[in-house]
């Protein structure tokens, strides 16, 4: 199908652009349900990690992605629903009904996995916001499922904001040990805990 090669494409690119390097220091590329949980500081996080994980795994690993930005244009609402399948959430709802863990509860229970980005929003500061708290119930509703904390090293110096044309830095994309929830674990100790450890894996921080 043509947006199998659109991704394809988009793909080579990245890891082009990049010259991303995987490494899986915690666990394995295995073909189980997982919810990836990384850094954020570009509309390109999603795109690298997802082009960073083996093309198996890829089919069924769907990006979580804020609809105000990528239904804006024609171009973004192709990219992001066609090619990549992504799980949109409306942002601005005014709807005191709407909760923003449906699309992705429903996405899980389909079989898929998911990359999120806990921190909520774009952070263009070194280090990590405080994470929302929607990791923490994802964990909880669903904990069959593996969380792998993902740190994205460099991709912010690529592409900063407002940049047009991307600087040629190496980037990785570092894959770290499984999370779940433990029994009896509160929302802020799970919070912290998954904060830590997807800051262990900041090569800046060693």
């Amino acid at each position: 199908m043509f947006e199998s090669l659109v991704a394809l494409g988009i793909t080579v690119a990245a890891r082009t652009i990049t010259g991303a390097r995987s490494l899986w220091l915690g666990s394995s590329p295995q073909a189980v349900q997982r919810i990836y949980f990384a850094n954020h500081s570009s509309h390109g996080d999603f795109v690298l990690l997802w082009a960073s994980l083996p093309p198996a795994l890829r089919r069924n690993t769907r990006p979580v992605a804020g609809a105000d930005y990528w239904q804006k244009s024609p171009i973004r609402r192709y990219i992001i629903n066609r090619v990549f399948n992504g799980v949109l959430i409306d942002r601005d709802s005014s709807d005191p009904a709407y909760d923003p863990l449906q699309p992705m509860l429903k996405a899980l229970e389909a079989g898929d996995s998911l990359i999120i980005f806990p921190e909520g929003t774009r952070n263009l500061e070194d280090g990590l916001l405080p994470f929302k708290s929607g990791i923490y119930h994802l964990a909880w509703r669903c904990r069959q499922v593996e969380l792998i904390p993902v740190w994205i090293a460099n991709l912010n110096r690529v592409m900063p904001k407002g940049r047009v044309l991307p600087l040629p830095l190496l980037c990785t994309t570092s894959f770290g040990a499984p999370l779940q929830l433990e029994y009896g674990e509160s929302k802020e100790d799970f919070l912290s805990r998954s904060r830590e450890a997807l800051l262990a894996l900041d090569p800046e921080q060693h």
